[in-house]
């Protein structure tokens, strides 16, 4: 029997699916990258917003048609979409054999053994009984990265946001399990590890009653061949000095702040139940550059929210242009049932978030142009992640001011002799919107490597 796996959404759902297929592995089945060989084939999918939901459904009936002229038999969905239209989707895709809810997934081989069997599955399990992903895992990314889950679920309750109906409560991993996986991890030559949950800075806060991430950090710091920790989803809300005191102090943790603020006017930031001010923030991201040297600040904004007027709209630009993000992303407002801003009766026209949304973007792009122009002859340390398909002579890395899959990428001139996963040193020659053109400096291991 040949496994198929087809992973959507963000890393947090990828981190499902290497649980998964760590498990798919035990039960000595083949495992297959090509989903026209699979026998059976997983979709995990996500339902965080209408794109994503299309996304996941578009790929669902794409997988069905290997049932019509491949060799699949069996289609399985998992994930954020099964989870929250469980009921709909078994009824109105019989093309589907099994749909898993994101709490069932470590019963993946139970399921693919019914389904064998040639039963119809819903399995689905309450929220409240949080499975925290433990491993065994088979590891989808690069072998010089890999994404260390700590939490599951989340409490916030943003207004905009379906998460903790999907995902449950913050629920967080055990220490323990945690370090233990990271130590694996490390010693199967992974180089940069990055640190996930819905909320990474709530870390901790259920099994103690205290903040634990600022620890993580500094232990994490500690495992020999480790050369980076990346951390991602950090809420302001937490971010304390203790927090900023690790990222300061901690040489392998990689001076990004991925931190996601969604407005600027105070009005719009509590319809969206944040927790935050627009000046809270801001004292918080003053502090943040004056104690941490070299940092690099990515975040994303809601446009169109409910009620967003033009003067709302104004101030998040204002906002934007003072605080010269390196990074940041930008989201049409998606006005999801089940929420408390899906119900609100002052929804934006979608061609007003449209305008807002490229209004913003420009702004952005401009910044970000700026501050990579401003990065020329700096040096940096950059993790080679492939070649240029047209001239592999052209290297295409990053340095620790760019994340995986969301940020751009630093492509490094004269580089053919360089392997997958090396670290190198390189000097910006020349810097675009989204990226970097850089010169080999040496072919070297990462000392000291956010400097």
């Amino acid at each position: 029997m040949k496994i198929g796996m087809v992973s959507l959404g963000c890393p947090k759902n990828l981190v499902d699916s290497e649980v998964m297929l760590g498990i798919i592995k035990d039960k000595q089945l083949e495992i297959t990258n090509n989903p026209a060989d699979a026998e059976l084939i997983i979709v995990n999918t996500c339902g965080f917003i209408e794109s994503a939901k299309e996304e996941s459904i578009s790929t669902i009936l794409q997988m069905a048609q290997y049932k019509e002229e491949g060799s699949c038999k069996y289609l399985i969905m998992t994930g954020c979409l099964g989870q929250r239209y469980a009921d709909e989707l078994f009824e109105s895709m019989p093309e589907v054999d099994a749909i898993v809810g994101t709490d069932s997934f470590t019963d993946i081989g139970w399921v693919i053994d019914q389904v064998l069997a040639g039963k119809r599955v819903k399995h689905l399990q309450k929220l409240e009984s949080k499975n925290v992903q433990t491993p065994p895992r088979m590891l989808t990314t690069p072998d010089y990265m890999a994404y260390l889950k700590i939490a599951e679920g989340c409490d916030n309750c943003c207004s905009y946001c379906i998460i903790p109906q999907l995902r449950g409560p913050y629920t967080s991993r055990p220490y323990d399990e945690v370090m233990a996986e990271a130590r694996s991890l490390a010693a199967h030559g992974v180089k940069e590890l990055i640190v996930v949950a819905q909320d990474t800075t709530r870390y901790g806060e259920d099994l103690t009653g205290k903040l634990l991430l600022p620890q993580l950090l500094r232990d994490l710091n500690e495992l020999e061949g480790i050369e980076w920790v990346r951390v991602m989803y950090l809420y302001p809300n937490n971010f304390t000095d203790d927090l900023i005191a690790a990222f300061a102090e901690c040489d392998k943790v990689c001076k990004y702040i991925d931190i996601p603020l969604q407005h600027a006017s105070d009005r719009l930031l509590e319809s969206m139940n944040r927790y935050d001010t627009r000046a809270q923030v801001e004292e918080l991201l003053a502090k943040l550059r004056e104690r941490i040297p070299g940092i690099t600040i990515r975040t994303t904004f809601i446009v169109g929210f409910p009620g967003e007027t033009d003067e709302d709209f104004a101030e998040l630009m204002d906002f934007v242009e003072k605080q010269r993000f390196e990074n940041a992303g930008v989201f049409q407002y998606s006005q999801e049932e089940g929420t408390v801003a899906g119900a609100m009766e002052n929804q934006i026209e979608p061609e007003v978030k449209e305008n807002r949304y490229h209004e913003l973007m420009a702004l952005q792009a401009g910044i970000s142009e700026e501050i990579h122009q401003e990065r020329e002859d700096e040096e940096l340390d950059v993790i080679v992640e492939g070649f240029d398909e047209e001239n592999p002579a052209l290297a295409v890395g990053r340095s620790y001011h760019e994340a995986p899959d969301i940020d751009g990428n630093i492509f490094i001139e004269n580089a053919a002799e360089l392997e997958v996963g090396q670290m190198v040193r390189v000097r910006i020659l020349q810097g675009f919107t989204y990226e970097m053109v850089a010169e080999l400096v040496e072919r070297c291991c990462m000392s000291q490597n956010n400097r």
